[in-house]
């Protein structure tokens, strides 16, 4: 077959509006490109299966872009593809992706784990779920199903039907005969998946060498839920929004909403009104705030056993959060307040009581994160525990796909609220919070330091409220009834999570579902760079660099 794109989606641009020229690159990849096509995010190059490396290598070295942020695989009826979404870290906005289509018949092409090494987990997966295989890949297998699954469920001629046998030798002993040789010091130990520092049901493969991490190797999927394929059942107006408050389930349910208005909103050209956006801005910093309380706590029980103080502190906080939370949306977690075009409904009434409830929680805050830099940061045990612990330098946070505060404790100024601007952030006053040392401790402070940005956000989005004027209080743009975006539309947006970056690929049709919902959970990147933290540490480093990561299992597996 041709690998050729159908010829009506290629489109040939040169210079953006970001001052990206698309041509310049063209030129750059040469003859590795067999078309070009325009997605509403960026420009995308079809390359050949055999010259991936070849174009992300000149992508990455000669032009900067050394931001993997996502793999997107889909099959056709004629074809599978592989997506890769490239950036640059010192400017998300200027974006390009990579296609790469290969025949039904033999869907195999080249690996880009050796260009950038989050494309490890997230070529696994590709795999897992829709069944094209990487060459030079160093360790192609499942990654979200059992290794004894039977077929590729995101694939077109997958049977949901056909009975899933897992043999007894699947369950032989792991260890018998290769991983321990004759007068070797190592032992093979199991963390989890059930165990209260694993953050939910993951398990940690672990090789020890007396005392010292040798080897770790993170296994996922118990939580496997479906929810991309569950998104392309629903349509786009409606029925997809209550999904992802399920993603990151814990406290990020608007900041997960966010994501997916945003990729819909661009994708069928919906407007926003300014006073909703406001609103939007304040509910997810907001959900910033518990989110980063929860992993504050969790981390210190993780590290020194400390819940009667700083766990139930955390708590403690959390909960005033989620009150606000609550008298905005109605819910506590699973909000489903945001909707394309706008939000559900308008602040609550009397609307004094909830701006002074509001005020009341910003008002405290300091002195509340007073009391836990005395807990915590202060603590010789804390320090000692997390002080030059979990190292993950910045070049090796870039090369695992790290965002959000695991990148931005090893030095990567990036933000999407700032750099790719979205909401109503660029019209505010707050910083992004880096540090250099990339440690467990610095880790921790960036999330303590980000609460404070956040209370300043909500500040000054309380005080815009409070002086909008009563006549233009427009919760919502004119939405159709039926979104039916335009076939073959493609896009790849992205916000700022708690977690990091939260980016959604869609893929329309021309109906009111998506042909193809894929999405990027900042989780499933960071989590890939826990060997780089633990291996050489000793065990209660790795549970503190686990703890460190702020991971939570629903949005890994998804």
């Amino acid at each position: 077959m041709s690998l050729e794109r159908p010829s009506d989606r290629t489109q040939t641009v040169g210079v953006t509006d970001d001052g990206l020229d698309y041509d310049a690159l063209a030129d750059l990849l040469g003859d590795t490109v067999i078309g070009r096509e325009t997605h509403r995010n960026a420009e995308a190059f079809v390359v050949r299966p055999d010259e991936v490396q070849d174009a992300l290598f000149a992508l990455r070295d000669e032009a900067g872009f050394d931001h993997c942020s996502n793999v997107t695989a889909e099959e056709y009826e004629d074809r599978f593809e592989s997506i890769y979404h490239l950036k640059k870290y010192e400017d998300p906005t200027q974006e390009v992706s990579v296609v790469v289509p290969t025949p039904r018949e033999n869907p195999v092409s080249q690996s880009a784990e050796p260009v950038y090494r989050t494309a490890d987990w997230h070529e696994r997966e590709a795999y897992d779920l829709v069944g094209i295989e990487y060459d030079d890949h160093p360790d192609l297998r499942r990654i979200l199903l059992p290794e004894t699954w039977q077929g590729h469920p995101m694939g077109l001629d997958y049977n949901q039907d056909k009975p899933q046998v897992v043999t007894l030798e699947s369950h032989a002993n792991p260890i018998a005969d290769d991983h321990s040789e004759d007068g070797s010091d190592t032992m093979f130990l199991n963390i989890g998946p059930h165990h209260p520092a694993t953050h939910g049901v993951l398990h940690v493969e672990t090789v020890l060498s007396g005392e010292q991490v040798a080897h770790v190797d993170p296994d996922i999927g118990y939580l496997h839920r479906c929810e991309e394929q569950m998104a392309q059942n629903g349509k786009y107006r409606h029925e997809i929004m209550p999904y992802p408050d399920r993603w990151d389930y814990v406290s990020a349910g608007i900041l997960n909403e966010w994501a997916y208005a945003r990729t819909a909103e661009d994708l069928a050209d919906l407007d926003v009104p300014e006073y909703a956006q406001v609103i939007r801005t304040m509910s997810a910093e907001l959900c910033r705030i518990a989110a980063h309380m929860l992993a504050l706590g969790t981390f210190a029980l993780d590290v020194y056993g400390e819940f009667t103080a700083t766990f139930m502190y955390a708590f403690r906080d959390r909960e005033v959060v989620e009150n606000i939370l609550e008298d905005l949306t109605g819910q506590r977690l699973m909000f489903n307040y945001m909707r394309l075009g706008g939000v559900a409904w308008d602040l609550p009434e009397p609307r004094e009581e909830f701006f002074e409830k509001t005020r009341d929680f910003l008002d405290g805050l300091p002195e509340k994160l007073d009391e836990y830099h005395d807990l915590i940061t202060s603590n010789e045990i804390f320090q000692l525990r997390c002080v030059d612990t979990g190292v993950l330098d910045a070049e090796t946070a870039k090369q695992y796909g790290a965002t959000g505060p695991v990148a931005r404790a090893s030095g990567v100024d990036y933000d999407l609220r700032r750099d790719d601007p979205y909401g109503y952030y660029p019209e505010l006053d707050w910083d992004v919070v880096t540090a250099e040392e990339g440690d467990n401790y610095a880790r921790v402070l960036c999330r303590m330091q980000e609460v404070e940005q956040s209370a300043r956000i909500i500040e000054q989005c309380v005080d815009l409220l409070e002086d909008w004027p009563e006549d233009d209080r427009e919760i919502q743009s004119n939405v159709p009834r039926t979104l039916r975006p335009d076939e073959d539309a493609e896009i790849y947006r992205a916000v700022e999570g708690a977690k990091g970056e939260l980016g959604i690929y869609i893929r329309s049709d021309g109906t009111d579902k998506p042909a193809r919902f894929k999405i990027r959970s900042p989780c499933f990147s960071n989590l890939q760079t826990l060997p780089e933290l633990a291996e050489g540490e000793y065990i209660p480093d790795l549970i503190a660099s686990l703890a460190s990561l702020d991971i939570v299992l629903g949005e890994v597996d998804r």
